[in-house]
């Protein structure tokens, strides 16, 4: 049975209110839980730090919260003390208790563009995206096309939708990360004690990743095991490349043969270790690269796909399979998206 999960807030998160502050700053001020962010340009803010944060280290909670403020100024007002926590000053590295009282200085920065809203298609197909939400743990469904994460170039992604989906978390951050073309089952952890399990399972290799994948040509049968080693390669246009090289990091990954067809083979690949592209580059060096990928598969082989309709890479995030800190198992899977299956049909 499906447990029941928590109805995000189809509002956005609401504004620290302000007050006027009784201590000795005579600054305006404000106090809110730290599920708030504190207002870039505002006036002093005080924020206490709830137990789901306890343990993280002050310069990381800094920069969630100061939102488009450089890294090197949250340290500069770590350094000059104008951050204080309970009253006194800290290093970088002190480490937040539940309770703490953290007090937030007013920072200007250069005027920006306001950050992106999460708008109300996105909102629902995220909402019915969810596939598990309990113990403090989230595995959504990622759509493709769309990115984790905010950066270059992307000014909303997955968490950044999440966090103002639901603004009464305190806490919301990517257990691992997914390429913004790939679909399928990710984690994101509600919990600072569930992120620091499920990501020590992941280094350890205890944690369960499945693909689907639609690798061009006949994947030779003898080939179950892939340990190429990669290398991430920036060309000049400054595009990312990842390359097999001898001198790159050890990567391994795990190949099953789901369905043959004429032209093309379903796979599915279980990635032991978590490089960059490592499940498409790795079918590249079999000599069956993945139908759609425009990084790595020649142009010829994917216009063939693209007359089966497909317009995206075929790569989806099948399953995933962890342990909460209480030792409840937690085995997730994601139904293949519709345009994918719809390939599927016509190539058999």
């Amino acid at each position: 049975m499906r447990p029941m999960r928590n109805t995000p807030s189809k509002t956005s998160p609401n504004k620290p209110s302000r007050a006027k502050d009784s201590r000795t700053d005579t600054s305006s001020a404000s106090s809110s839980g730290a599920g708030g962010v504190a207002g870039v340009g505002a006036g002093v803010q005080f924020i206490t730090v709830p137990e789901e944060l306890a343990g993280q280290r002050i310069d990381n909670f800094l920069q969630t919260r100061l939102k488009g403020v450089p890294r090197s100024r949250v340290y500069r007002i770590l350094r000059k003390g104008e951050v204080r926590v309970n009253k006194g000053r800290v290093k970088a590295e002190y480490r937040l208790k539940g309770g703490d009282l953290v007090r937030v200085p007013p920072i200007r920065v250069s005027e920006e563009a306001p950050p992106a809203v999460a708008g109300e298609q996105l909102r629902r197909t995220l909402e019915a995206a969810i596939l598990y939400d309990n113990g403090g743990l989230l595995v959504v469904n990622k759509p493709a096309g769309l990115a984790v994460h905010g950066g270059s170039g992307v000014r909303l992604g997955l968490i950044e939708a999440l966090r103002q989906m639901y603004p009464e978390s305190p806490f919301m951050e990517l257990v691992h990360r997914l390429d913004r073309d790939t679909s399928g089952a990710i984690l994101v952890a509600r919990k600072r004690a569930v992120l620091l399990h499920v990501q020590s399972e992941l280094r350890a290799g205890k944690m369960a990743k499945s693909y689907l994948a639609l690798a061009a040509g006949k994947w030779p049968r003898a080939q179950k095991l892939v340990e190429a080693p990669l290398r991430k390669n920036t060309l000049k246009s400054g595009e990312r490349m990842v390359v097999v090289d001898g001198e790159g990091k050890p990567s391994t990954t795990r190949f099953q043969v789901e369905e043959r067809f004429n032209g093309a083979t379903l796979v599915r690949a279980e990635p032991v270790t978590g490089r960059t592209h490592q499940i498409r580059v790795h079918a590249q060096f079999v000599g069956c690269p993945l139908a759609g990928d425009v990084k790595y598969t020649p142009d010829e082989v994917n216009a063939s796909f693209r007359d089966l309709g497909l317009r995206r890479l075929f790569l989806h995030s099948a399953g995933v399979g962890c342990s909460l800190p209480d030792g409840t198992r937690v085995n997730v899977e994601a139904p293949l998206p519709a345009e994918l299956e719809a390939v599927l049909v016509k190539l058999r």
